[in-house]
């Protein structure tokens, strides 16, 4: 597959943007409380989602071993009391916590090939595609921005990877190397934006690529710990 940043073509600003829905809870009191502590005395829209995204990115710990095929795991209102999560679930809280502060918000959705991973992890995957990486996208200054919070500072500084910042006016997308200029993040397939997230879609397709992952047991132990997989 030929390399390629997420480009879906920007859908118009409508209410599903900003409503409360099953994933985007952002009406549950804890993502509100969040919205509004990290965000609430904040000026403009961009300072605003430049603060959510950083409480996300750093508050809630990447972890792909979180991941669980309930509902619930995928509601902002969870991820935002949990210690871990992975890619989806965090772009989810972003999206509604901007959504809680009157930023209209979505999640999109990626397929990507991650060169750095641990061999506990490729194991149970079977691969280095990662299928439907989560981002946001957030309506900023008249326009569309893309905004990926996925892998916290500390779990950066471990893979000796860039952390990802967000300026709230440029996309933040994954970088392709690291600090030693090795492959760590190529983008393959854009499967678009959704003001919804596409549980049943995302589900079914996890379990037909990642079979030893989602009919198992599951993975235990904290990713961050391992040590990484070079290329």
């Amino acid at each position: 597959m030929r390399s390629a940043v997420p480009s879906a073509v920007s859908p118009a600003v409508g209410r599903e943007f900003l409503e409360p829905n099953e994933f985007m809870d952002w009406d549950a009191p804890v993502v509100g409380a969040f919205a509004q502590r990290h965000a609430g005395s904040a000026g403009g829209d961009a300072e605003r989602a430049v603060r959510l995204y950083y409480a996300v990115r750093d508050g809630v710990r990447y972890d792909p071993y979180a991941i669980r095929p309930q509902r619930e795991t995928f509601r902002a209102s969870h991820v935002v009391e949990a210690s871990a999560a992975f890619c989806i679930p965090k772009a989810i809280l972003l999206a509604a916590a901007a959504r809680a502060v009157g930023i209209p918000a979505a999640i999109g959705l990626a397929d990507v090939k991650n060169h750095l991973t641990t061999q506990k992890l490729r194991d149970a995957m079977g691969t280095d595609i990662f299928i439907y990486h989560g981002y946001t996208v957030l309506h900023l200054g008249g326009r569309w921005v893309k905004a990926t919070p996925a892998f916290n500072v500390e779990l950066c500084r471990k893979f000796d990877v860039p952390p990802l910042e967000f300026d709230g006016k440029a996309d933040s997308l994954m970088l392709p190397y690291d600090r030693k200029n090795q492959r760590h993040m190529e983008y393959l397939k854009d499967h678009g934006w959704f003001a919804e997230f596409p549980f049943e879609r995302v589900l079914t397709d996890f379990r037909k690529v990642y079979p030893r992952l989602f009919d198992g047991p599951g993975l235990e132990g904290v990713f961050e710990q391992e040590r990484p997989l070079r290329p």
